[in-house]
């Protein structure tokens, strides 16, 4: 076995087995973790004992519940180069996950947020639990759902990327199925025995069809999805044309879920809403390598700004849930300054 305290790699069989292993952090991605896994995932591409890759969170809470955003908020406000380092190399891994050419399984059982969603979301095999809860919610410090959120989120039914995007909505197991973040259910009991079946595994050249019909024999069905009844609403507020029009929408069908939303809406920076906005739009043109350009130059933008900082501090470390946003309403949020979060960046971009 090779490993460090925060993440351990092995080959069992023919899987190459990852351990995400900061349970007392709910597994949440440090840089050091990210750099460990884009090499090893780097080595196993072309290992030809290992066929496929397995990823799982120690502990019972967690799968990986985001980037150690405490040590992003502590160097970011220093100076430090640290965020431009973590972000850089975290996309990379993104993208290396997404490009693999071998089946990478995820068992998100627990919390899956962010970072978390990044080191999942776009392998080829995501499989979701009772214990399962997504969210991306990035918007709500400050920043903008990243990790390939530009392209994922758009992607998903009608406009329900759009409003995870902005409102950073959590979703249960069900919901996580039917809009395609996970795409297979398993009971939470049932998983040390699927791992030991894939481990037994002997694969021959359809190893990804193989591996389909292993996680079928263990899966079920995770019941139907609340979110079916509101896609009509979220389609009828989401899709309009601007952040403004969709709380104006929200706040005119008088609805208790709708004016809810509204206002929780209200209380996110409103630089991060417009750029979030933004990127969804964009996202759903781009092909999967321009849209982690796209957030990396966005990225640069909020390290050197101040929402970020504060959105932090009022989540995580004051905890006082009372951010100060600059600027402080979406009305004072020009199109041109949403539109430098885009710009290219004056080195060149970083994939």
């Amino acid at each position: 076995m090779s490993e460090s305290d925060e993440i351990l790699f092995e080959i069992k069989g023919m899987l190459g087995a990852v351990i995400l292993n900061r349970p007392q952090a709910l597994n949440a991605l440090t840089h050091e973790m990210c750099l460990a896994l884009d090499a090893q995932l780097k080595e196993w591409e072309t290992d030809e004992r290992v066929k496929a890759v397995l990823v799982e969170g120690a502990g019972e809470k967690a799968f990986c519940a985001g980037g150690d955003i405490i040590k992003l908020y502590e160097e970011g406000r220093k100076g430090a180069d640290y965020p431009y380092h973590f972000y850089r190399d975290e996309y990379l891994l993104n993208a290396r996950i997404k490009h693999f050419p071998k089946p990478y399984i995820s068992f998100i059982d627990g919390i899956v947020m962010g970072g978390g969603v990044g080191v999942s979301v776009h392998g080829s095999h995501r499989i979701a639990t009772e214990r399962t809860m997504f969210a991306m919610p990035e918007s709500g410090i400050g920043l903008f759902p990243d990790v390939g959120g530009s392209y994922f989120l758009p992607r998903c039914p009608g406009e329900s990327g759009m409003y995870l995007g902005l409102t950073g909505a959590r979703l249960k197991a069900d919901d996580a199925v039917f809009i395609g973040i996970a795409n297979a259910y398993v009971h939470s009991e049932k998983l040390p025995a699927l791992e030991k079946a894939l481990i037994a595994a002997e694969f021959s050249e359809d190893v990804y069809g193989e591996i389909d019909d292993i996680i079928f024999e263990h899966s079920d069905h995770p019941g139907d999805a609340p979110i079916i009844d509101r896609l009509n609403q979220i389609g009828r507020h989401f899709g309009q044309n601007s952040v403004e029009e969709i709380i104006r929408s929200l706040q005119e069908d008088g609805d208790d879920w709708c004016l809810k939303t509204a206002d929780m809406l209200l209380t996110k920076s409103p630089t991060s809403m417009k750029v979030s906005y933004k990127q969804m739009r964009r996202g759903q043109h781009l092909t999967f390598d321009d849209c982690m350009r796209m957030e990396y130059r966005m990225v640069n933008r909020i390290v050197q700004g101040v929402d970020f900082y504060e959105g932090t501090r009022a989540a995580v470390v004051d905890k006082d849930r009372k951010p100060v946003w600059i600027p402080a309403s979406l009305a004072e949020v020009s199109e041109a300054a949403v539109d430098a979060y885009f710009a290219p960046l004056d080195r060149g971009d970083f994939y």
